[in-house]
């Protein structure tokens, strides 16, 4: 790797040494000169400095004692301006200051203003760096419906306000070869069957990508522990980003500077969907149990069932196993499961169709284990694809798609509350539900699958985050994305009926009840429907909601139920309370997770 890096600097150099006639602006202070590619009065200049962010560059400091700095990329005509000031931890740790958000295969101009201490005196000094950046480039997958590594974009609508966003966009690239040396019983068996080509952007308003993950040094196909779905991207307090992949959990800052980059545990594998960052440093993941004795003595690895608490070293500080916490054998939301779409692992052949009671039956009695849809531990019964901590009460709340819950639990392991249709809960889980109110308070007529009012569970949902800001100990808000497969637990009479909404409920943690207080989506019927993944998020610093329907689009035949071509996912962002989006952008041929907004600020302002 450390090669790798070495010839893309070199290359860098080189490329910004030969546009250094073409360098706008002046410089103050002296200048060393006869380094190739130093263009002004610090040092050269060095694209993608760490390896893996070819959409970023360090101008280094020539030798002088940083002490602030402040960037801004000139913006194409018509293109959106990134600015941001540079704290001095930033330049110690890169040796310079750091550049984000370059065009690709484009001469940049990027205007620094500069503060240095020289000979005991403070230099200010200001220069315009021409830094060139080649085209994007990844791994190419050769599937017919792939377009590229990455994915176009279709910018419909932007509020003034939300025109500085830029958007973190994680979706899941096909499958590549060389998966195939490391399966048996091809395609299906082994360990690399759920391993898909990242496709990881940061878009602005515009709908120019600002920076990619080259993932080629991190990422290997052929080896089943740098392999996998790289899902679960959070940005932390300190700015830097974290997510996780197949057997691994990473951290690396906007530059692409190396934190921390670990395999997961040896009691635990297949992390995938959610690593949430805690107030005291520690990380949630979802993962599974590497080895598992059940009841009846068999050894199984579970699947997407055990959350694990991490701290700042990886020491394993305590687990949540859900087969014992939860009621793996609760059947009724699995048996309504489209089997065409259970989460990623989309297969058109079985769309529409759902699991017999007695083919669960059969099933249960067998040693058919495995990322299945199916119940008892060692199969996919719970598939919980998010994880969100409450300071308060030092509780998670998970998402659990395939119970169609949001739940809370305590660090007692005990369950605190359901949010979720009634059906098929027993003792002591059932004790725990909410009860839907309006407005008022008043309990809503339901039955155990659909209340009155316009108020709905959530389906098949994606992520359930509390709104930090707006909650306190006793009443919590939620965000989630309700998918909506299975609602009502059943398939309805035509596909086209399917919809997806993102969703904002009130819980009042004492009464232990629950109000819808915001959706969007049925409204746009079938075409914003997604059958898996997405996101809905609250952000503090517009006041708004963040929507990604992540697989809205999907072309199937209606009548044949097989995929014509790949999803057109949407990016909307919605001023708290209303119901019409403030941003709207359509992502073209792509499969989406995830997409959120991403914070200058907290990258290079505040650390």
């Amino acid at each position: 790797m450390q090669k790798r890096v070495f010839l893309k600097g070199m290359l860098a150099t080189a490329l910004t040494g030969a546009l250094q006639a073409h360098a706008m602006g002046t410089a103050s202070g002296p200048a060393v000169v006869g380094y190739a590619g130093q263009q002004g009065p610090l040092g050269i200049v060095e694209v993608n400095p760490y390896g893996v962010a070819p959409l970023t560059a360090v101008i280094r400091n020539g030798g002088y004692e940083l002490l602030k700095a402040h960037v801004r990329v000139v913006p194409k005509k018509g293109g959106q301006e990134i600015a941001y000031d540079v704290a001095r931890p930033a330049l110690l740790t890169h040796g310079g200051i750091p550049v984000f958000g370059l065009y690709a295969d484009y001469a940049n101009q990027v205007e620094v203003d500069f503060t240095y201490r020289f000979d005991q005196k403070e230099v200010a000094g200001k220069h315009t760096y021409t830094v060139w950046c080649g085209p994007v480039h990844g791994m190419e997958t050769g599937a017919a419906g792939q377009r590229g590594f990455l994915f176009g974009v279709d910018v419909k609508k932007v509020d003034p306000a939300f025109a500085d966003r830029l958007y973190l966009v994680n979706n899941i690239g096909g499958p590549v070869g060389a998966n195939s040396r490391v399966v048996w019983n091809n395609p299906m068996g082994g360990a690399l069957t759920w391993n898909f080509q990242p496709q990881i952007a940061i878009i602005d308003t515009t709908g120019e990508v600002r920076w990619y993950l080259d993932a080629h040094d991190i990422w290997d196909p052929n080896s089943i522990y740098s392999a996998g779905c790289m899902m679960g991207f959070r940005q932390n307090t300190d700015g830097a980003i974290t997510w996780g992949y197949g057997q691994r959990y990473v951290k690396y800052d906007l530059i692409g500077r190396e934190i921390f980059n670990r395999r997961l545990p040896t009691g635990y594998n297949d992390f995938s969907h959610s690593m949430d960052p805690m107030p005291n440093g520690h990380y949630l993941l979802r993962v599974a149990s590497a080895d598992l004795r059940r009841i009846d003595q068999k050894r199984v690895r579970t699947v997407r069932d055990v959350i694990i608490e991490v701290d700042e070293d990886g020491t394993v500080v305590d687990e949540w196993r859900l087969f014992d916490i939860l009621d793996p054998y609760r059947s009724d939301v699995i048996k309504a499961l489209d089997q065409g779409a259970v989460c990623l692992n989309i297969d058109a052949s079985k769309a529409g169709h759902t699991l017999s009671a007695e083919e669960l039956k059969a099933q249960e009695t067998s040693d058919n284990f495995g990322d299945i849809a199916g119940t008892g531990p060692g199969r996919n019964w719970a598939h919980v694809n998010s994880v969100d901590y409450d300071p308060t009460d030092d509780s998670i709340i998970i998402s659990s798609r395939h119970q169609s819950a949001i739940i809370k639990i305590g660090r007692d392991k005990k369950v605190k509350w359901i949010l979720g249709a009634p059906r098929g809960w027993r003792s002591p889980w059932k004790e725990a539900l909410l009860t839907p109110v309006d407005a008022n308070g008043k309990p809503i007529t339901c039955t155990d699958v659909s209340c009155e009012g316009g108020f709905d569970w959530t389906w098949t949902q994606h992520t359930a985050f509390r709104i930090d800001a707006k909650s306190d100990k006793d009443v919590i808000y939620i965000t989630s994305f309700d998918n909506g497969d299975a609602r009502g637990m059943e398939q309805p009479a035509l596909p086209e009926e399917k919809y997806s909404r993102a969703v904002v409920f009130k819980i009042d943690q004492k009464k232990h009840t629950v109000e819808q207080i915001w959706t969007y989506g049925k409204e746009r019927g079938h075409g914003w429907y997604s059958p898996v993944t997405s996101l809905t998020e609250y952000h503090e610093d517009k006041d708004s909601i963040v929507v990604y329907s992540a697989t809205a689009g999907s072309d199937f035949d209606l009548s044949t139920g097989a995929m014509k071509g790949l999803p057109n996912p949407y990016i909307e962002e919605f001023k708290w309370g209303s119901t019409e989006p403030a941003v709207e952008i359509q992502l073209k041929n792509t499969s989406g997770y995830q997409a959120m907004p991403i914070s200058l600020k907290r990258a290079f302002e505040l650390n």
